[in-house]
């Protein structure tokens, strides 16, 4: 295996994921994708569903909440295509989140493979704990009171920034177009929920943070044969909007994701 270190996560060659990896590669990769946050594979040809759902279970069950689109390889792949024809369309471009956060338990991982590259259209990926230790005092201690509650899910409330479960570190549990509301405060006396303008600025303000820290962002340009594996907790991603341009203009598009089930629920503690 060879390690190619990037901006955030690895690229790593010399491995064939279609093939049997022994058990001590496998360990290392799962304690890997915690160190590095995105393990980016390359040259994997295509990689059957069967397969892709296995290599998903090194990681934890599996769990989807998405559509079941007639041409997944796999129950529990989720295929996006800019041909609905081939995939669910209209995906990823919400604004800048992790997945499941409107789950009482958020997917731990999220694993990608790109089976159709077009010939634009990429996934922006940041680490959270990167912009979190970016942030000034100021500002990180107002992130620090802040709790989410997420588009038709009320029951469930999860603070803005919290320490991650497996590796302790600072990171954030948010989805930029699926807040509701965001509360202050939380079980305190003076827990407060903000009005509709105020939770705007707030999506707004942490828009504008991962905006001006660009240089935090890794946007990886899809090639065939990629398959990464993602910590979903430590990393915040988003489509482009090219990823969305009919197969007219740039070619089709498909790509498989499987989700992890979660096992934690964002805490303070």
């Amino acid at each position: 295996m060879e390690y190619r270190p990037g901006k955030i996560g690895v690229e790593i060659r010399g491995i064939d994921l279609k093939k049997n990896v022994p058990e001590e590669i496998i360990d290392q990769i799962k304690k890997d994708v915690h160190v590095h946050k995105l393990l980016i594979f390359k040259n994997q040809g295509v990689i059957s569903g069967e397969r892709h759902a296995e290599i998903s279970q090194w990681f934890g069950e599996l769990e989807s909440t998405f559509y079941k689109h007639e041409r997944s390889t796999h129950p529990d792949v989720f295929r996006v295509s800019n041909d609905s024809a081939e995939g669910c369309r209209g995906v990823g471009r919400t604004g800048w989140h992790i997945d499941g956060s409107f789950m009482k338990q958020p997917f731990r991982f999220a694993i990608y493979h790109m089976v159709s590259v077009p010939r634009e259209g990429s996934t922006a990926f940041i680490s959270l704990n990167d912009l979190i230790n970016r942030l000034s005092r100021e500002k990180r201690e107002k992130w620090d009171s802040l709790w989410m509650v997420s588009n038709g899910h009320y029951d469930i409330i999860h603070p803005l920034i919290y320490p991650h479960p497996s590796t302790g570190q600072p990171t954030m549990c948010f989805h930029l177009g699926m807040i509701a509301e965001i509360v202050s405060d939380v079980g305190h006396f003076n827990e407060r929920v903000f009005d509709y303008d105020e939770t705007k600025a707030v999506l707004q303000d942490i828009y504008t943070e991962i905006n001006k820290n660009k240089d935090l962002i890794y946007t990886h340009q899809w090639e065939e044969g990629d398959f990464i594996i993602s910590d979903n907790l430590a990393v915040g991603h988003e489509a482009t909007p090219e990823t969305q341009y009919p197969v007219s203009q740039v070619g089709l598009r498909v790509l498989h994701r499987t989700t992890i089930k979660g096992v934690n629920t964002p805490s303070k503690t």
